[in-house]
């Protein structure tokens, strides 16, 4: 285990390592509630128990395979907002049926991973500007919280009542108990308790019960048998003619996976303080090749593009720094299998405030980036305000190198601009037509 994971040379244990493992997965785990629930609103054979378990069995083929070959901190699942693109916008918006859909998925999984094995994908990361990496991961941090406060219930939308975004009512219920979850996980880690937000949630979930929001059914166990996935369910007939409006839900699978899952690596790795001098990503092929197997197992249970989580940072902030903390994480997805009523006991409520204080941990990158520069300011700005305000990943890094490319350019900076940063600039600017 040493010899895999060099926990010395890290600076950890493997307590530590464990524990953050156990953390990562109860911040992601509501994965697997909501991925079933949404993906079982389509029917027609796509069930809850079967996209339940693809859902675990690709969480922990990835993870594991993260932890295994590229050594870092980071879990991944199906991706929330590709799962909802999938059965809003694929099946029921453009009419196509789930199993096109997974055909879209399965094709964007193998380009990946040629993609993976021929650096592309790791020369895309190199072409984001350092500036640009550390908002990245501050981005991350204001999108992680947000999730987190929408989810508790604590804010809501008020549009087009008012205002866009509102206070919910914190008198009772899931807010209620969320404010008082975040008061505890931040309380224990203020006084320096190892596993604050592990402990936290736990607590959390136990108040909950008196509350009314961790609910416990008459007769409830914790066991159950896993269902059997939807094996290799592919219907290649539209891929084979071409059709655009196949290759415009095949390119948005791609598009968002790729950068959902390099502002992922690029902000946990940063939280960790992995991330090189250079802005380099240690390990990143195999961590690339993961995620494109992941994704192309994932296909082939039958669940929505896996990718990259960035409630890994919350095992970083518990003390994850290899692949011990993934590895964890991928096994409890394997004993999820048999355990889901458990695991799924636990609530939104009190999972929302490990979100939010990881939120508050991914700020400090903040005060290394140069804003004296408006050429390195206002893309990181941008950057960071748009995660949460377009609510995903990869828009925040699609108008950070627009506004790089550009103001380096009217600023007579073009040398700051690389080739594949200039490539990935037509790329976004072609992006928006599609659209």
């Amino acid at each position: 285990m040493e010899k895999l994971f060099k926990l010395k040379e890290h600076g950890t244990t493997y307590q530590r390592e464990i524990f953050a493992g156990l953390t990562t997965f109860l911040t992601m785990a509501y994965i697997l509630a909501v991925n079933p629930n949404m993906l079982g609103l389509i029917g027609n054979g796509m069930t809850k128990d079967a996209v339940f378990t693809a859902t675990a069995i690709a969480s922990a083929v990835a993870t594991i395979m993260m932890a295994v070959f590229a050594n870092l901190p980071v879990a991944l699942a199906p991706g929330m907002g590709l799962n909802a693109f999938f059965t809003f916008t694929v099946v029921f918006g453009m009419g196509y049926s789930w199993q096109i859909a997974l055909t879209a998925v399965f094709l964007e999984g193998i380009l990946f991973i040629i993609l993976s094995l021929f650096n592309v994908r790791e020369a895309i990361i190199k072409a984001i500007p350092t500036n640009l990496k550390k908002a990245v991961a501050v981005g991350i941090g204001l999108f992680i919280a947000l999730i987190g406060f929408a989810n508790a219930g604590i804010v809501v939308s008020q549009y087009p009542e008012g205002t866009v975004l509102a206070l919910g009512n914190l008198s009772g219920g899931s807010p209620l108990l969320a404010f008082i979850g975040l008061i505890i996980i931040a309380s224990l880690y203020a006084l320096k308790i190892p596993g604050s937000i592990l402990l936290g949630i736990l607590i959390t979930t136990i108040i909950g019960i008196p509350m009314g929001v961790t609910t416990v059914a008459e007769g409830w166990t914790p066991f159950s048998m896993p269902a059997a996935p939807l094996l290799f369910q592919f219907d290649f007939s539209l891929a084979t003619i071409l059709s655009f409006k196949f290759f415009v839900v095949f390119f948005t699978f791609l598009f968002v996976d790729i950068f959902d899952t390099i502002g992922t690596l690029v902000g946990v790795t940063t939280q960790a303080k992995l991330i090189g001098e250079d802005g380099s990503i240690p390990r990143v092929k195999q961590a690339l090749l993961s995620d494109a197997v992941g994704t192309t197992v994932g296909a082939a249970l039958g669940t929505s593009t896996v990718t990259s989580y960035v409630e890994s940072a919350a095992g970083v902030s518990a003390g994850g720094r290899t692949g011990l903390t993934s590895l964890t994480a991928g096994v409890l997805f394997l004993i999820a299998l048999f355990l889901s009523p458990l695991f799924l006991l636990i609530p939104g409520a009190a999972t929302a405030p490990a979100l939010i204080m990881v939120g508050f941990l991914m700020m400090q990158p903040v005060m290394t980036i140069d804003f004296a520069d408006p050429t390195e300011g206002i893309p990181a700005f941008l950057a960071i305000v748009m995660m949460p305000f377009a609510y995903s990943i990869a828009e925040g890094i699609v108008y950070g190198v627009i506004s790089f490319v550009i103001l380096k350019a009217v600023s007579g900076k073009v040398k700051d601009i690389t080739i594949v940063t200039w490539v990935l600039f037509v790329i976004f600017l072609i992006r928006f037509f599609l659209h």
